[in-house]
């Protein structure tokens, strides 16, 4: 694996090597760097050479940098001249390059590779609003495929079914669109299909290559029994609800296993884990899944380990039944 070192003015490294967990998880071989007020150029270097010693002799390093000719890229800039046959430098760090880099390098094995892939990551995580700010595309420039196979023959293919009741944001977008691989989010949801407004955002939040849709519960079960229109394919439908989940299901719509990303607190919600709550319907729902022969596979993102939901529901009961008393 690559070796991976943020470095910057300031406390930028750390910061957004924080962010950068908190979307992607944990990540291993993983440095920050930062260069304080009170710190020299012979300071940086020791502790970039202190953060490099952290890593197996064999690993090639990936430098991340805040500047191009700054000091943290001129010391990194010196290391790299003793080693530039295996490793690298990428000036401009922003967090939709480092989640890039976090995705690409579980299957890139070469700082090189890794570098020439993240220059077009980090340039397409810069977008404006209003659009018409944006510059236009060079004429012959490529054009989207995300869409292309659409009223192709054949059934659509489901690589990821989530409960999640944020829907589509960082993790999502990120993380398990790159470990997945959909060409098409679908929000399935009655209410967030009557909300304008949030119908608008997460159609927004839709990651580069990628089109999606929000649409009710009903809509979903017709798509999934039409063999003629859906070939080709790839979606990721995201539930608000269990309630939506086990609906969809008993509708037709053909889910083997649902992964368990967050489910928000409310009033008469118990929250026996961090990141889900519970009443008694949520629980019932997950019970008639389970009965129907669903697994479950509760994790935030990919790199999380699977929690036993069994075990989770069986505190939310408990604490349910304890109200009651």
């Amino acid at each position: 694996m690559v070796g991976i070192i943020i470095t910057s003015h300031g406390q930028f490294a750390a910061g957004i090597k924080q962010s950068g967990q908190m979307i992607f998880g944990d990540q291993e071989k993983v440095e920050a760097v930062t260069f304080m007020p009170d710190e020299g150029p012979d300071d940086l270097k020791k502790h970039l050479e202190e953060a490099i010693a952290k890593f197996d002799l064999e690993d090639e390093v990936l430098f991340l940098v805040d500047l191009w000719g700054g000091s943290p890229f001129n010391q990194a800039n010196g290391l790299y001249e003793q080693h530039k046959d295996k490793w690298a430098i990428v000036t401009g760090v922003n967090l939709p390059m480092l989640i890039e880099a976090y995705g690409a390098r579980q299957s890139t094995k070469s700082a090189h590779d890794l570098a020439a892939h993240l220059v077009t990551a980090g340039r397409d995580g810069v977008k404006v609003k209003p659009e018409a700010l944006a510059p236009k595309p060079k004429a012959g420039g490529q054009k989207a495929t995300s869409t292309a196979n659409a009223g192709k023959p054949g059934k659509m293919e489901y690589v990821l079914a989530r409960i999640d009741s944020r829907l589509l944001h960082g993790q999502v977008a990120t993380t398990w669109t790159k470990t997945t691989g959909p060409n098409r989010i679908i929000v399935v949801s009655d209410n967030v299909a009557k909300d304008e407004m949030r119908r608008t955002l997460i159609k927004e939040a839709a990651p580069a290559g990628v089109k999606a849709h929000v649409i009710p519960i009903d809509q979903m079960i017709k798509i999934a029994k039409d063999d003629k229109h859906f070939g080709g394919q790839k979606a990721m439908l995201l539930f608000e609800t269990p309630e939506d989940a086990q609906r969809a299901v008993e509708g037709g719509v053909p889910l083997k296993e649902i992964n368990v990303g967050s489910m928000a607190h409310s009033v008469g919600k118990v929250q026996p884990s961090k990141v889900l709550a519970f009443d008694q319907t949520d629980i019932n729902s997950f019970k008639k899944m389970e009965s129907e022969g669903i697994k479950f596979d509760v994790r935030k993102v990919p790199s999380d380990n699977n929690e036993n939901l069994d075990h989770i529901l069986a505190s939310a009961q408990a604490e349910l039944d304890k109200q009651k008393q």
